[in-house]
């Protein structure tokens, strides 16, 4: 007869490394543990849209300072 105490429905997948560097071991994984998502670049994209604010300028020429940059080289002097 089986332990009653043991009720654990789950158990941990198998790890290769140690602290910082444990990682599923990826051959011990199969499809019913849900490794695989279909969906993933595209749910990346939606929550990671580009900001236009961020986005590089493409229209200043090389080594072009910006004003902001410029008054704060002038108030280092």
């Amino acid at each position: 007869m089986a332990d009653p105490r043991d009720k654990a429905g789950a158990s941990a997948h198998a790890t290769l490394g140690e602290g910082c560097l444990a990682r599923f071991d990826p051959e011990a994984l199969s499809d019913d543990d849900g490794t695989e998502f279909s969906g993933a670049a595209e749910l990346w994209q939606q929550l990671n849209a580009p900001d236009p604010a961020s986005a590089p300028a493409t229209d200043a020429p090389a080594g072009t300072r910006t004003p902001a940059l410029r008054q704060a080289d002038r108030s280092s002097k």
